[in-house]
C-alpha cells in the first residue's frame, strides 16, 4: 500500500499457511504456553475473578465470548493484471473467465440478539456474494448485508436465530490510557480467541485506513482475521471494533487499532434507518491553529479548536454566517480538541443534521447554527 512497506491491515484469507509457531500467546499471570511459543508483550493484568485461587479474567470472557462471532465470506472480482493487483486483497481461488474467487475470514460482534444485527468491518465483507456467521455454539448461519461505509471501514449484517448473545455497548469517550482492555476474534482462522493489553493511545489518526481515523490504539494481540472483532473493557462492555496493526511481519509488534464504539454506534444508527450513511457537508475550510495557515490569523493564544480558512460562496456554511478567522471551539455542545476532532464530528452527521457551532470571534463568543447540505458526487476519473 502505498510508500508504507510496514503497514498490514487485519484482513486474512483462506491461503494462508497454518503458522506452526504459537503466534496467539496466553497471557494469563505472563505465562509462556508451549516450548518455543512467544508470548504477546503485555502488561500484568489485574484480579478480575477468582477462580480455583488464581486471578483470571476467565469469568467475564465467557459471559461476552458467545457475543463475537467469525464470519467467512465468498465473491468474485474482476481480476486485474499483477502488476494492479493488492496483493493483500487477492483471492486464493483460480481465475475463472477472467474473475477471481475470493474467500476471506473475519470476525464480528452481535448488538442485537433479537434482530440477529453484527457489527463488523466493510473489508470484511466488501465484494462477497456469500456471508457466513459461524457461532461459538457451532451453528454456521447465513447472513445478509445491511449496511456499509468504507470511509470509516464499519459494516451491519444481520442472521436469522434465537439464542443468540448480545454485547453490550460501553462508552468508548470514558477510556483513558492505561485502561486494560481485550480483543476477541478469530486470528489467522485458529478459532476464536482472546488477547489482552491496554489502551496505549486515544484518538490516534493518520494511520492510513481511510479519511475518518479517531482510533483506539492498544497492544493487545490483534493479527489478520481479527477484523471486526470486539475491543472489550473489563466490565464486559464493547468499547471498540478491531480493524488494523501495523507491524513489520505478521507478528504483531503491540500497535493495534480499534473503531471507538461511540463513533461505530452513530454509523450503525444511520444504516439501519437508510442501508447506507448519508453524510453532509457545509463547505467550509478549517484547520488548527497552531498549522501553518492558521498561524497567520489574529489570535493571542493557541486555543483548542478549528480555525476556519475558507468558506465557500453559497454555502450552508455562508449562509449560516460563518466566516474566516472564526474559532470553532464547541459542535453540538462539547468542546472540541483540534481540526482533526472537528473532523470526525462533523462525518458522523447526516443530511438535513443541524449543527450548532460555539464561534469565538474579535474576542467575543457566538453560536451558529448550519444544516449539513448533500455532498456533491466526487468527479468520475477519465
Amino acid at each position: 500500500m502505498d510508500n508504507r512497506q510496514d503497514f498490514i491491515v487485519c484482513r486474512s484469507r483462506a491461503s494462508l499457511v497454518r503458522i506452526a509457531q504459537c503466534i496467539s500467546a496466553a497471557m494469563t499471570l505472563g505465562l509462556v504456553l508451549g516450548a518455543g511459543c512467544a508470548a504477546h508483550a503485555g502488561v500484568p493484568l489485574p484480579v478480575v475473578a477468582e477462580t480455583t485461587g488464581m486471578p483470571s479474567l476467565a469469568a467475564v470472557v465467557k459471559r461476552v465470548a458467545p457475543s463475537v462471532v467469525n464470519i467467512e465470506t465468498r465473491g468474485r472480482v474482476v481480476a486485474e493484471p499483477d502488476s494492479k493487483r493488492r496483493r493483500a486483497h487477492k483471492g486464493n481461488g483460480p481465475a475463472l473467465a477472467g474473475r477471481d474467487e475470493i474467500h476471506m475470514f473475519g470476525s464480528g460482534v452481535v448488538f442485537d440478539a433479537r434482530r440477529g444485527l453484527i457489527i463488523t468491518n466493510h473489508h470484511v465483507i466488501d465484494r462477497a456474494d456469500d456471508i457466513t456467521v459461524k457461532l461459538t455454539d457451532g451453528r454456521a448461519l447465513p447472513a445478509r448485508r445491511v449496511g456499509a461505509d468504507p470511509e470509516t471501514d464499519v459494516a451491519v449484517i444481520q442472521v436469522r436465530a434465537d439464542r443468540l448473545t448480545e454485547l453490550p455497548f460501553g462508552d468508548s469517550d470514558r477510556l483513558e490510557v492505561g485502561d486494560f482492555v481485550f480483543a476477541i476474534g478469530n486470528p489467522l482462522e485458529f478459532g476464536q480467541t482472546v488477547t489482552a493489553g491496554i489502551v496505549s493511545g486515544l484518538h490516534r489518526a493518520n494511520v492510513g485506513l481511510g479519511p475518518y481515523e479517531d482510533f483506539i490504539q492498544t497492544d493487545a494481540g490483534i493479527y489478520p482475521g481479527n477484523s471486526g472483532g470486539a475491543l472489550v473493557n473489563l466490565s464486559g462492555d464493547l468499547v471498540g471494533i478491531n480493524t488494523a496493526y501495523i507491524a513489520a511481519s505478521r507478528i504483531n509488534s503491540g500497535l493495534g487499532f480499534a473503531i471507538p464504539v461511540n463513533m461505530v454506534r452513530a454509523l450503525v444508527d444511520q444504516m439501519l434507518e437508510f442501508g447506507d450513511i448519508r453524510r453532509g457537508a457545509l463547505g467550509f475550510t478549517y484547520d488548527d491553529f497552531a498549522s501553518g495557515p492558521a498561524r497567520d490569523l489574529e489570535l493571542s493564544v493557541p486555543p483548542p479548536g478549528a480555525v476556519v480558512l475558507q468558506v465557500d460562496p453559497q454555502s450552508a456554511a455562508e449562509r449560516a454566517g460563518l466566516k474566516p478567522g472564526d474559532l470553532v471551539t464547541e459542535l453540538g455542545g462539547t468542546r472540541l480538541r483540534n481540526a482533526a476532532d472537528l473532523h470526525i464530528r462533523l462525518a458522523l452527521l447526516r443530511t438535513g443534521e443541524v449543527a450548532e457551532f460555539a464561534v469565538s470571534r474579535s474576542g467575543g463568543m457566538l453560536t451558529v447554527r448550519a444544516a449539513m447540505a448533500e455532498r456533491e458526487p466526487a468527479p468520475r476519473s477519465k
